[in-house]
């Protein structure tokens, strides 16, 4: 920039004066007149920069072709609505001069190629490595270059929620002695340049999804904390580099700060990859890489509306889509009649599903679907009006109610505030803390339900009733043989998410009980004789019923002032339950559904039978008593919903949804089963 266009309200001296202290007036001065090379301005290297120009590096060439798009946003510095399409190199070179109008920057819009490769390290003091992760063809020769014209270069590798440092200094190990990558194949070179990194691998014990992580696709998660922490080591060392002071240790030694581990790892591993424990984490880390390949790649880029729909109201029915329903059943279709009508087909599985008592709790799950639409629909700038279209009785097995959901354009998109806890809800079937319900926090369960419902809390000791309830109750669960098609079919293993069915690993079995869980699906034979000779239902009694139902807050009941009856009465409950859930998602609470005692209780109060084994329906009428000393008969029989909340982690394994195209009509049919503990 040339004096003239310097502003005249800048003053050096003043704007770094602050960093005098840990520096000296002169130091600050020496860094004014230093010289470094920045490759690649996206995920860390916009950040090196602008701490750089705050530290008061006088100048820099500057690299990158790229332009900023949406996925940059999570963590790189000039990722801005504003910046959308944007030249990288523009936007941070702007950003810089804004810290420091005096800065001298050349800029290399094309990256760093064979042709300026010269230019790029002219005068150079120092390099900064932020080259993608998947260029290393370029970076070798980048990192030789500067090797070859005795610059030193370092790089800082943003990984999980920590940063991994190393450091090349002229006369000393190279990149390529280091890393050892010449001659490797692709996707071995990356598993040297990650592991050469990273050689403890802090990061890899909370990656909690593997199949982020393709080197063949080129594709790997960040974090905006790694990236800021990599800034602040990759400038440090800078600085001792720059000014002479300070310990510096260059490879083969490493340095790897993981925040979310609170650890700190030194590494020297002489001969780089070459080293018996580098060797040793690479065959680890080819045999990690080749299970990832086999996992499906998460879902990115949102998907086009299905034709015939206005993208708003696609929108809408997506994050409908998103509401609970039995066993991920989801019991409902969509039609587009115009762009902003909708006809929902809905349906249940009363038939043949043990656990669909009268097609009630799938009537739940279509009450939950329509609330969920209406609070998505003020978020999209739609008004939303549905209509219950007449159909059959809904008392035959044939049912299947249908809805009319007219969309109008509002005046102004106003967030739901329980919108952003939609795809967030969603179940944890593991023990969690027993910290208390606050009075506010009950208070406002009881105002999402809104008028006509009331809660019966059960906290404390009867955490205790409730456990035992729940473990009986799992026996006739697990030896009814009407109720094992269901678990056969429900649950799909090998995988930690699920569009239309739960996956094993979101159960609640440890390791040994999910495996003898999937040997004993493959036939009611097998599950008979485990129950009858090995105890069978003890382990998953214990680990799905008795220690979740202990490991609590408190458990709900969820209470009509009058018992239901109808469709109507069974949709404005599923909409109460969906408010609630959603409301202890916004506070930051688990849940988990707890049904199966009012659905073995409704069978018997009801005189429907469920099974031909009379042990199990005996075990239903002795349970249905219990159920009636614990809450009172009036109670139990006006409940809708029973489950359990509490305070801990988001369950890593879930189940998700179908693609918004597969639930419009013609995608398949529709299926249900409730909710079940």
């Amino acid at each position: 920039m040339s004096p003239q266009h310097v502003s005249q309200s800048f003053d050096y001296a003043t704007a770094f004066s602050r960093n005098i202290g840990w520096l000296t007036p002169t130091e600050q001065a020496w860094l004014r007149g230093r010289r470094l090379a920045v490759a690649g301005l996206g995920g860390v290297g916009g950040v090196h920069l602008l701490t750089l120009a705050r530290l008061g590096v006088g100048a820099f060439h500057l690299a990158d072709f790229d332009r900023f798009e949406l996925h940059n946003f999570n963590r790189q510095a000039g990722a801005t609505m504003a910046t959308l399409d944007r030249p990288k190199l523009d936007v941070m070179a702007e950003a810089a001069l804004a810290i420091n109008p005096e800065l001298d920057i050349r800029r290399f819009a094309d990256g760093v190629t064979d042709d300026n490769l010269d230019a790029f390290f002219d005068g150079v003091d120092l390099y900064v490595d932020a080259l993608d992760f998947f260029v290393l063809p370029v970076r070798r020769k980048v990192f030789a270059a500067a090797h070859a014209r005795g610059i030193p270069a370092i790089t800082a590798a943003p990984l999980g929620m920590g940063t991994a440092v190393l450091t090349f200094l002229p006369g000393r190990m190279s990149f390529e002695d280091y890393f050892q990558v010449e001659g490797q194949p692709e996707e071995e070179q990356y598993a040297r340049f990650l592991v050469g990194l990273s050689p403890t691998m802090l990061q890899q014990g909370y990656l909690v999804d593997r199949s982020t992580i393709n080197f063949v696709e080129k594709r790997g998660p960040s974090t905006p904390m790694a990236c800021e922490l990599a800034a602040g080591v990759l400038v440090t060392e800078s600085l001792k580099l720059l000014l002479g002071r300070g310990p510096v240790r260059a490879a083969p030694w490493g340095l790897h700060f993981d925040a979310y581990r609170n650890r700190l790892s030194r590494t020297w591993r002489p001969g780089g990859n070459r080293h018996p424990l580098n060797r040793l984490t690479l065959a680890i880390m080819r045999t990690l890489l080749r299970r990832a390949r086999s996992l499906p790649a998460p879902a990115r880029a949102a998907p086009a509306a299905p034709a015939g729909l206005d993208p708003r109201v696609a929108r809408v029915l997506e994050l409908a889509s998103w509401a609970p329903s039995g066993d991920n059943t989801q019991p409902w279709r969509f039609e587009a009649v115009d762009p902003l009508t909708v006809i929902v087909h809905g349906c249940d599985t009363r038939d043949h599903v043990i656990y669909d008592l009268r097609g009630r709790p799938s009537q739940l799950a279509l009450g939950a679907l329509l609330e969920t639409a209406r609070i998505a629909a003020p978020g999209a700038g739609l008004a939303l009006d549905i209509e219950t279209l007449p159909g059959v009785g809904d008392t035959t097995p044939a049912f299947a109610p249908m809805f009319r959901l007219q969309f109008t354009p509002a005046a102004a998109a106003v967030r739901h505030p329980l919108e952003t806890a939609i795809r967030a809800r969603c179940t944890q079937r593991r023990p969690l803390s027993r910290r208390p319900l606050t009075d506010a926090v009950k208070a406002a369960f009881l105002q999402a339900l809104g008028p006509g419902y009331s809660l019966r809390w059960l906290e404390g000791d009867q955490r205790l009733d409730v456990a035992k309830l729940l473990f009986r109750n799992a026996h006739i669960r697990l030896t009814t043989p009407e109720a094992y098609p269901t678990h056969r079919d429900i649950i799909e293993f090998g995988v930690q998410y699920s569009e239309d069915r739960l996956p094993g690993a979101a159960v609640g079995l440890d390791p040994v009980g999910l495996a003898l869980m999937r040997w004993a699906m493959k036939s009611w034979e097998r599950v008979d004789f485990l129950n009858r000779w090995f105890a069978g239902t003890w382990l998953p009694r214990l680990q799905l019923d008795f220690a979740p139902a202990l490991g609590c807050a408190a458990h709900f009941l969820i209470i009509a002032e009058q018992a239901p009856q109808t469709l109507a009465d069974y949709l404005a409950a599923g909409a109460a339950m969906q408010r609630f859930w959603l409301t202890a998602t916004r506070l930051g609470l688990q849940f988990q559904p707890e049904m199966t005692p009012l659905i073995f209780s409704g069978y018997i109060r009801d005189g429907i039978e469920f099974t031909k084994k009379q042990a199990s329906v005996d075990n239903a009428r002795t349970l249905a008593r219990q159920l009636d000393a614990l809450v009172g008969a009036d109670t139990a029989a006006r409940a809708v919903y029973f489950g359990r909340l509490g305070y801990g982690p988001v369950p890593v394994s879930r189940s998700t949804r179908l693609p918004l195209a597969r639930l419009m009509t013609g995608g398949g049919s529709p299926g249900a089963s409730p909710q079940k503990s």
